[in-house]
């Protein structure tokens, strides 16, 4: 039966009762898995499928708690999200060590894998690596120790991302000159003027930027990054309790450490491999970061900054770039109007893949979320929920949240849904909201990881969208989609000036597209020292001063501006502490390659070559997770990735 069955409606309910269900589930999917196994012969169709069910329930309403606790975080939120998290997390646990489960599995892949779909065979080999990971196998008490590692690990990232909002929600700059933001453009002050003449600036990512780019007086820059960079100063602790727990929990289960462990389920070799990818790619990127430094700190003296420190490199950078390019970014915001950018963003994806974005009605958490519902021809196919703007209560960052996955049902098709967060500048009654061109950029990539879920053909929620696909391919398809940003061809779906109706002149999109790369080598090597870090930090466990001095001998090798030593960007990184990319930030630039080998390949036969695009739609959208990330890229192109594809992206090969 092909009937759709109807959207999950978003639920307003009291977070108590939301909290309420989601353990009543727990304890009924608990019996339920019971009922499953008193199978004498189960089936994939039996056992695996109806199990999977069960835990989609689950996973709707657990996402849709966790989310508020991200973008309307509040005390209601963190007490019913810290209080569900570890009865889910036990939960997860016990289902990842049960023993009968895992022999089910066993069984049922033996007999069924010759004539299994390889969406199910994919299914059950990652789920007999899951109870491999889960502890199965494993003494009593080992199984006991390494749940008790899980449900304190997953105390401790909450915590750790806590401290970090409650951080950033807390601090304010007030600064009462004029003579200290004349620089700021004037849409920018309108949205951080007070009604008394001051001006309000906070560690919200829009806000600090705006100050750290156009604040005219250094030494409120100085306190402004200082606050940035210093937050959450608990986490330090927290990060050493973290990569303890990590540590045992990887020599429990047999690796050597958290980073061989992490790479199990990752299309990474080793964890060796990754690093000599990182370094090589460091050794080439470092001389022109080396290079732009100079050329940035020459430019300082002009302005007269005669050591260019952490805190002036936004302001000297916008300066240098409006020197070389006679560019000024502020002059692309009027053409980048929120909303136009949303909708020319659609009609592209409509132009190049075929389908559209209609607006409906539907519940949301928030009155400025949007909802679209995404279209092939008539039929609806997927859903989408957009909550683009900054606000108190809200993480900061951007990412998407898969909600429901397509799945196949006795009654009928559930369609996939997503949520698209990000924090651009917040519209009021008599200003909207206008985007840096970076934002722009921000909001193609999560479309990227949207399209990726939401585009689904495969039926078997473990694999279907971005599940199951292996963490350092994940971000292949969003930073395929973020280049297109930068192309003129592009461009003019979304860039019109919101009073005028005029198109962003050719000699503004020229300019734009010029400096895509300005201060790449800079960008790449500061990347690169978040993954080697991250990698490092994970071969063992270490204090918090030793945490630092790895940090330290990292940017000794491959950075190149030396922050001040108050900063402490790693009880910052929430990546790797409360995000998901444990031993795995390597992700970025790995996934970078194959995206950028994928963008080169549609510059070289026309953006919107037809052929192309029905190739990436059919092998990379919609195959999901169903097949190794590799696998699923040779098929799309009929080759391997073209390593020299990543240098040429940056221009970093001369």
């Amino acid at each position: 039966m092909d009937r759709p069955l109807p959207f999950q409606e978003f639920p307003n309910v009291p977070l108590r009762e939301l909290a309420d269900t989601i353990r009543e589930e727990v304890s009924r999917i608990r019996g339920k898995v019971s009922d499953l196994l008193a199978q004498k012969s189960p089936r994939y169709e039996t056992l695996v499928s109806p199990l999977n069910d069960l835990l989609q329930e689950l996973h709707l309403d657990f996402t849709a708690l966790s989310h508020l606790n991200s973008v309307k975080n509040d005390e209601e939120s963190k007490k019913n999200y810290s209080e569900l998290l570890p009865v889910v997390t036990e939960f997860y646990s016990d289902l990842g060590q049960n023993e009968a489960l895992h022999e089910a599995y066993m069984q049922i892949y033996e007999k069924e894998k010759n004539v299994l779909s390889q969406p199910r065979k994919k299914v059950l080999e990652d789920g007999i690596l899951h109870f491999k990971l889960g502890g199965v196998g494993l003494p009593e008490d080992k199984k006991k120790r390494l749940q008790e590692i899980q449900l304190s690990l997953s105390d401790l990232d909450n915590r750790f991302s806590q401290n970090l909002l409650d951080a950033t929600n807390e601090y304010e700059l007030k600064i009462g000159s004029e003579d200290d933001v004349r620089e700021i453009p004037e849409s920018d002050k309108e949205l951080y003027r007070n009604p008394d003449g001051t001006y309000t600036f906070t560690l919200q990512y829009p806000s600090y930027i705006s100050y750290m780019t156009y604040g005219s007086n250094r030494e409120k820059r100085k306190d402004l990054y200082k606050a940035y960079v210093t937050r959450a100063p608990q986490n330090g602790k927290l990060i050493e309790e973290i990569l303890a727990l990590r540590d045992e929990e990887a020599k429990l289960l047999g690796y050597s450490d958290y980073a061989e462990y992490s790479l199990a389920t990752k299309v990474a070799e080793s964890p060796r491999k990754v690093l000599d990818f990182l370094e090589d790619l460091g050794k080439k990127s470092k001389p022109f970061a080396e290079r732009e430094f100079r050329e940035l700190s020459e430019f300082a003296d002009t302005l007269g900054i005669n050591d260019l420190q952490a805190f002036d490199m936004a302001y000297v950078s916008e300066k240098l770039k409006k020197r070389l390019f006679d560019f000024d970014e502020e002059e692309t915001r009027p053409y980048l109007e929120k909303s136009r950018v949303i909708n020319g963003a659609f009609s592209f994806f409509r132009k190049l893949f075929g389908f559209d974005f209609e607006r409906v009605e539907a519940a949301v958490w928030d009155p400025k979320v949007e909802v679209y519902s995404l279209k092939i021809g008539s039929e609806i196919v997927a859903r989408i929920y957009l909550d683009l703007e900054a606000r108190k209560g809200k993480q900061g960052g951007a990412w998407m949240n898969h909600w429901a996955t397509r799945n196949r049902l006795s009654e009928g098709v559930v369609l996939p849904s997503a949520f698209v967060v990000c924090n651009f500048p917040p519209s009021k009654d008599d200003s909207p909201s206008l985007l840096k061109h970076g934002d722009v950029v921000t909001f193609f990539h999560e479309m990227g990881h949207t399209l990726h879920h939401i585009c689904a053909k495969v039926e078997e929620p473990p694999v279907s969208g971005i599940n199951g696909v292996e963490w350092d391919a994940v971000e292949f398809p969003s930073q395929f989609l973020e280049n297109f940003a930068y192309e003129p061809e592009v461009l003019r779906f979304f860039a019109v000036h919101y009073k005028t109706d005029r198109e962003m002149p050719k000699s503004l999109v020229e300019k734009l597209k010029a400096t895509k790369n300005f201060l790449a080598g800079l960008g790449v090597v500061r990347q690169l020292e978040f993954g080697i870090f991250d990698m490092r930090i994970h071969s063992g466990k270490y204090s918090e001063e030793e945490v630092q001095k790895i940090l330290d001998q990292v940017r000794t090798e491959v950075g190149v501006l030396r922050p001040p030593v108050y900063n402490k960007f790693q009880n910052g990184f929430s990546h790797i502490f409360s995000g998901g990319y444990a031993a795995g930030y390597y992700s970025y630039k790995w996934a970078e390659l194959l995206a950028a080998d994928a963008f080169f390949s549609f510059l070289d036969k026309g953006i919107f070559d037809s052929s192309l695009a029905a190739d990436y739609k059919r092998e990379i959208l919609e195959k999901g997770g169903s097949e190794n990330a590799m696998t699923l890229f040779h098929k799309f192109l009929g080759r391997e990735p073209e390593p020299e594809a990543l240098l040429k992206l940056y221009d970093l090969t001369a």
